[in-house]
């Protein structure tokens, strides 16, 4: 919850102004924490009717923030993904006001999946990047733009992200669960409490000097989706559809489905809270899920 974050996270120097590109599910939680942080913040959304837009950026459009709202930005983050083509829509239509501001961190948003099928092994980001998928080698492109632009990026690659209205606690309620089996296979997943508390938590350390430059943000706990299904049945006191073999069940998956099942990793933490001090409010599925679900009664 972002109480609990609050008190864990210091606050940014007080003349500090957040602008958050694409504040979607997980940029929205991020501009609640750093509202309740005192910290200026400004949402950018594709258009005025989405929840949370202070402004509009649309790329497809060419709709940019207006001069006035992007004046004095001392951090950015964005959370917007690549075009079909590989390309970053903020560099290539906000780069030359970005250069202008008065930034002192970047922020950018990617995900696990450039690392690619690891055949369940851990990897750390030390691990050469070999993305199998579209979406995959697009986000990489996007990153090394990011990494070329002259800016003071930080790349935080993500796993899966859940929280509250958007978990397996909803799935079970909504009759979307499914218990699917293929041995060996786990995934690694991210709160976005703890989104949220480290991307503070690094911007932080990024002001004393201490900034690598790509994070990877996951819990403690990579799990099969059986055991995290049964765990949130658990809290829900109901039952869930009998076990399928992934075999019988990818006949029924979409592309989109099945492309999640084509790659297994185990997402490595050790920069983020050994090295870099992060302590995560959910280590693991157990204690990301029991906050999903006290927040949805």
């Amino acid at each position: 919850m972002i109480k609990d974050l609050v008190k864990r996270v210091t606050p940014l120097p007080h003349n500090s102004k957040l602008l958050i590109l694409g504040a979607g599910f997980s940029g929205q939680h991020i501009a609640a924490l750093a509202r309740e942080l005192g910290i200026k913040v400004i949402c950018s959304r594709r258009s005025n009717e989405k929840p949370g837009a202070d402004c509009v950026f649309n790329s497809s459009t060419q709709t940019v923030p207006s001069k006035s709202t992007l004046n004095n930005v001392t951090h950015l983050l964005s959370c917007i993904p690549p075009n079909a083509d590989g390309e970053d829509p903020v560099l290539l239509s906000l780069k030359k006001q970005i250069e202008n501001m008065p930034l002192r961190w970047v922020g950018y948003l990617s995900t696990t999946g450039v690392y690619g099928d690891c055949k369940g092994k851990w990897v750390d980001e030390s691990y050469i990047p070999k993305p199998g998928l579209s979406r995959s080698k697009r986000r990489l492109a996007c990153e090394k733009a990011w990494q070329n632009s002259g800016l003071p990026v930080q790349i935080l690659r993500l796993p899966g992200i859940y929280g509250p209205g958007r978990s397996a606690i909803e799935n079970i309620k909504k009759g979307n669960s499914k218990m699917i089996n293929k041995p060996g296979q786990v995934f690694s997943r991210i709160h976005i409490d703890d989104i949220a508390g480290a991307i503070f938590h690094l911007i932080n350390l990024a002001e004393n000097g201490q900034k690598p430059n790509i994070i990877n943000v996951a819990d403690n706990l990579p799990s099969t989706n059986i055991d995290v299904m049964r765990f949130a049945a658990s809290l829900l006191n109901t039952s869930l559809p009998p076990v399928e073999q992934f075999e019988t069940a990818a006949n029924n998956m979409s592309p989109m489905a099945l492309s999640f099942w084509q790659e297994n990793r185990r997402v490595s933490n050790q920069m983020l809270c050994k090295e870099l001090g992060y302590s995560l409010l959910h280590p693991d599925y157990q204690s990301g899920l029991k906050d999903c679900f006290l927040q949805s009664k």
